[in-house]
C-alpha cells in the first residue's frame, strides 16, 4: 500500500489517498495467464500503420466554469463532512456534473452563453481547417464524445435550417440542445456541407451502419461523430481518416486506445494521422485523466511483449502521456513541472532497472554460466579429438568399395552391401525400445534404440553421434560415414564457441564494473521532484475522503442519457 497526494475529484485541490502500490510475482502471474491467452501487442506485430502526431489542446475555463467548479468544491466539502443527506447530494452526482462542465457549461444549463474559447468551438475550428486542407484527397475525421447524445433524432424539426439576412445565409438561431448538434451547426456555418457530416446515431440498423461506413470510406461523409461504445470496436472506416478528436475523457484507457485504433490501423491511405485531445484547465478533466493514468499503469505493465518485471511500479509511455494531459488540465505550472519530472524520473528508473537487471545477469553469468560452459566445451573438444584419433586408427578401407570393415553381432563384414543388409535385419528383429549395443564401426561402438517409431543409431566413443536409420542398404552406411566426417566440423565449431565464450567472459568482467551513466541525472530529478511535492503539500486532512462514493463512480459508466448507470466489470 502507498499513500500519495492526488488531485481531488472536484478539481480544486489535492487529497491524500491510500492505494495498492505494487503487485509482486508478475512473471508467474503472466505465465498462468498465457496458458489460456495469446498476447500480441503493437510492438510485436509491427504492422504498417500511420505515424501518430498527438496534440493536446488545453483551453482556459470560462469565468462561469470556474465559478461552477468552486461550487462543486463546496458541495464536495459538505458531503465529506457528512452535512448533506446522500439522497440529496453525493459524489456520484458531483462527478457526473463535473465531467459535463468540463465539456461545455451549457450541458449543465442550456441558458448559459456559448463560450467562444471552449472545447466545442476550438474543436470546430480545427475540424474545418483539416477539412479545407484535405479537400483534394477527401480525407475524413472522427469526433468522439461520450457525454452527449443528439437530441433532434427522430423529429421533424430541422436544427440546421438556414435563413437569408443582409445578403448572406446564416443558420437560424436555435437553443442549445446537445454538443453533437451544436458542433454540427458550427461546422455548417463555417462552410462544410451538411451531407458531409454524420452522427453514428443515424445508423439505427446494421444495413444503415454499413451504408454509413461505406460513405465514410469513400470520403462522401468527411466528419463522423459518435461515442466510444457506438463508434469504437467494429468501426472499420480507416481508409481516409486524417484526424481524430477527443472532446471528453472516457473512464478506461482501453477506450482511448479503441478510439485511436479507428485510424491507426492498416488500410489507411494517410501516412500520418493527427490525434487531438481537448482538455479544459482547472476542471474535472484533470481528475479524469488522473484516473485513466492510474488504470493504465497496471494494464501496461503486464500486457506487454517486453520482459515483465517482478513487481509493478513504473508507468509506461502511454500512462505518462495521460499524466501530461492531466497536468495541462490543472493549469498549475508546478503540477505541469511535477508531471514532467515524474515522466523523466520514471523513464530513468526504468533505464536503471534495466541496467541493474543486466548487472545481476552478468554477475550470475560470471559465477555460474561462463565457467561451466567453458569447462563443458573444453571437455567436448577433448572428447572429439580422442574420437577422431580413434577413428583414424581403426579405419581400413578395402579396394573394392572403399568400405572399412564393420563388426555386427560379433561377426565382421568386409562388404558394404552385406553390412547394410545385416543392419536392416537387426532393426527388424529388435523387439523392445531399450538401448542395445549391436557392434563396432571404425573404432566407435554402435548402440541402437527405438525412439518415437524411428530407429536411432548412436556411434559412441568419448562422445556420441546419432543418426536416424532408413530402409536403404547403402544409405545407412553413408549416414554413418557422414556422421564421422562431421566430427571434425563440430570440433571446429566448438573451438570457435569456446573462444567466443572466453571473450564474453572477459567482457562481462569489465561491464559489471561500469556504473549507471545516468545516475546523477536521476538523482537531480528526484531531488527536484521532492522539492516540487513539498511546495504542493497540503494538510493531509484537507481533502480527506469521508466516504468512497467517488471510487464507486470510477467503476460506473454513465449511459447516454446520463441518468442510469451500469456497473463496469473490474
Amino acid at each position: 500500500m502507498n499513500t500519495a497526494r492526488e488531485l481531488a475529484p472536484e478539481g480544486t485541490g489535492y487529497r491524500s489517498k491510500t492505494r495498492f502500490s505494487k503487485f509482486y510475482n508478475l512473471p508467474e502471474l503472466m505465465s498462468m495467464f498465457k496458458e489460456i491467452a495469446d498476447i500480441q501487442t503493437a510492438d510485436t506485430l509491427n504492422l504498417p500503420v500511420p505515424k501518430v502526431n498527438a496534440y493536446t489542446i488545453d483551453v482556459d475555463a470560462s469565468d462561469i466554469q470556474k465559478g461552477m467548479v468552486q461550487d462543486l468544491a463546496k458541495r464536495a466539502e459538505r458531503i465529506r463532512k457528512k452535512q448533506v443527506n446522500s439522497k440529496t447530494d453525493n459524489m456520484l452526482r458531483i462527478t457526473n456534473e463535473g465531467r459535463k462542465l468540463a465539456l461545455d457549461q451549457r450541458i449543465i444549463n442550456d441558458m448559459l452563453p456559448d463560450y467562444e474559447n471552449g472545447k466545442v468551438n476550438v474543436c470546430a475550428n480545427n475540424i474545418y481547417k483539416i477539412w479545407e486542407k484535405t479537400k483534394d484527397k477527401k480525407s475524413t475525421q472522427l469526433v468522439f464524445c461520450d457525454l452527449s447524445t443528439p437530441k433532434s433524432l427522430g423529429t421533424e424539426d430541422n436544427p440546421y435550417e438556414m435563413e437569408f439576412l443582409n445578403g448572406e445565409w446564416y443558420l437560424k438561431d436555435r437553443p442549445f440542445t446537445d454538443v453533437y448538434t451544436d458542433l454540427k451547426r458550427k461546422l455548417i456555418s463555417k462552410g462544410i456541407p451538411e451531407d458531409e457530416i454524420a452522427f453514428i446515431h443515424d445508423a439505427t440498423t446494421e444495413t444503415k451502419k454499413k451504408e454509413l461506413f461505406a460513405k465514410v470510406k469513400s470520403g462522401n461523409i468527411r466528419v463522423l461523430m459518435g461515442s466510444t461504445s457506438k463508434m469504437g470496436a467494429g468501426t472499420n472506416v480507416q481508409n481516409k481518416i486524417k484526424a481524430i478528436h477527443h472532446l471528453d475523457v472516457p473512464w478506461r484507457p482501453s477506450d482511448l486506445q479503441q478510439r485511436n485504433g479507428r485510424g491507426v490501423r492498416q488500410g489507411n491511405e494517410n501516412e500520418e494521422i493527427d490525434i487531438y485531445t481537448y482538455v479544459t484547465k482547472g476542471t474535472f478533466d484533470a481528475y479524469s485523466y488522473q484516473t485513466v493514468e492510474r488504470k493504465q499503469r497496471g494494464v501496461s505493465q503486464i500486457m506487454t511483449s517486453k520482459v515483465i518485471s517482478r513487481s509493478e511500479e513504473d508507468i509506461d509511455e502511454k500512462a505518462l502521456s495521460y499524466a501530461e494531459i492531466k497536468a495541462l488540465a490543472t493549469g498549475n505550472p508546478l503540477i505541469i513541472e511535477k508531471a514532467e519530472l515524474e515522466e523523466q524520473s520514471s523513464k530513468l528508473k526504468i533505464l536503471k532497472q534495466s541496467y541493474l537487471s543486466e548487472i545481476y545477469r552478468l554477475e550470475d553469468a560470471i559465477v555460474k554460466f561462463y565457467p561451466v560452459e567453458i569447462k563443458n566445451n573444453e571437455e567436448l573438444i577433448s572428447n572429439m579429438q580422442k574420437d577422431l584419433e580413434l577413428v583414424k586408427e581403426n579405419t581400413e578401407l578395402n579396394n573394392e568399395d572403399k568400405f572399412s570393415p564393420i563388426i555386427l553381432k560379433g561377426k565382421q563384414y568386409v562388404k558394404k552391401e552385406d553390412a547394410g543388409k545385416m543392419i536392416l535385419e537387426i532393426c527388424k528383429s529388435k523387439e523392445n525400445k531399450e538401448i542395445e549395443e549391436i557392434g563396432k564401426y571404425r573404432g566407435l561402438k554402435m548402440e541402437l534404440e527405438i525412439v518415437a517409431g524411428d530407429y536411432i543409431l548412436a556411434l559412441k566413443g568419448e562422445s556420441a553421434y546419432s543418426i536416424k536409420l532408413g530402409k536403404d542398404v547403402f544409405g545407412n552406411i553413408t549416414r554413418m560415414d557422414n556422421a564421422i566426417t562431421d566430427i571434425e566440423k563440430k570440433l571446429n565449431n566448438t573451438n570457435n564457441d569456446l573462444e567466443n565464450l572466453k571473450q564474453q567472459f572477459e567482457n562481462a568482467k569489465i561491464q559489471v564494473k561500469v556504473p549507471f551513466d545516468k545516475e546523477r541525472e536521476l538523482q537531480e530529478k528526484i531531488i527536484r521532484l521532492n522539492e516540487v511535492n513539498k511546495e504542493l503539500e497540503i494538510k493531509d486532512n484537507e481533502h480527506e475522503m469521508v466516504d468512497d462514493e467517488i471510487e464507486e463512480q470510477e467503476d460506473y459508466i454513465p449511459e447516454k442519457d446520463n441518468r442510469s448507470y451500469e456497473l463496469e466489470a473490474r
